[in-house]
């Protein structure tokens, strides 16, 4: 098992995408997959070990990979669109999963990742085992706006330009991509709760205590609209990443997840 923060890359062409990818470790026997699906500015490398620790506790094997736009994937070209979730998870993603026999599933998703994961699975297209999703978001909250303005102020009088540089083929592209879109008035109609109800399968939902960008008010969306069981959790001493801030509890709570689903 490759246990390493730097593992093999591989890529793959995905809807005209040329996507950077990799595995914790071979698939076989047609086991269940962790598929793990990042946030608005994250990437394959920028889950750190955490798939392979999970993949370890679960005993299941996660593919990782950066959406296009992101980090050594190709560079977005052009402006994103509002619709810019729904195509990956009902155009982008799909087509991952024909590419690389990806049939049985769970999906793993932070922040855009779990929104992405909910709109696939809500669709009623594709089969999906179980979601485990941290800080998904299903509208959009006065909360996350303020977090969005204070990312770009940050982005334009503080390094985080050089070190979004250091995790993406392009920074500027990349950080433009996600927090331009997130800032128009249409941006802010934006509400993926319509899938909600087709969401069947079990999931998991995690949400830092002091999350910067959304308030319970998501998850308590998400228990009460999805038909399959829900739980939540609200975790202490955390912001909007507990795969960061509170690995061990996200790890924990992950993998007994998996046991039951």
């Amino acid at each position: 098992m490759n246990t390493t923060n730097n593992p093999a890359l591989e890529h793959i062409d995905v809807t005209g995408h040329r996507l950077e990818y990799y595995w914790s470790r071979p698939r076989s026997n047609g086991e269940p997959v962790l598929v793990f699906l990042h946030e608005g500015l994250g990437s394959a490398a920028l889950w750190r070990n955490f798939p392979a620790q999970l993949s370890a506790r679960t005993g299941l094997p996660a593919l990782v990979y950066s959406r296009y736009g992101y980090g050594g994937s190709d560079v977005l070209v052009g402006k994103r669109s509002v619709e810019y979730m729904h195509q990956e998870a009902l155009e982008a993603l799909p087509a991952l999963r024909e590419v690389l026999g990806l049939d049985d599933v769970i999906l793993v998703g932070h922040s855009d990742g779990g929104s992405i994961s909910l709109i696939h699975a809500g669709a009623g297209q594709w089969p999906v085992r179980a979601l485990m999703l941290m800080a998904p978001h299903v509208f959009v909250e006065d909360v996350t706006i303020v977090g969005i303005k204070a990312a770009k102020v940050a982005y334009e009088t503080t390094d985080l330009l050089t070190r979004i540089g250091r995790h993406h083929t392009d920074g500027e592209a990349t950080f433009r991509g996600w927090n331009d879109i997130w800032l128009t008035p249409a941006f802010r109609d934006w509400n993926i709760e319509e899938f909600l109800p087709g969401v069947i399968a079990p999931a998991l939902v995690l949400q830092g205590e002091g999350d910067e960008y959304g308030s319970s008010l998501q998850l308590e969306a998400i228990a009460a609209q999805t038909i399959g069981p829900c739980q939540t959790k609200v975790i202490p001493d955390c912001l909007h990443s507990p795969q960061r801030d509170q690995p061990e509890v996200a790890l924990t709570g992950m993998a007994d997840f998996v046991k039951g689903a």
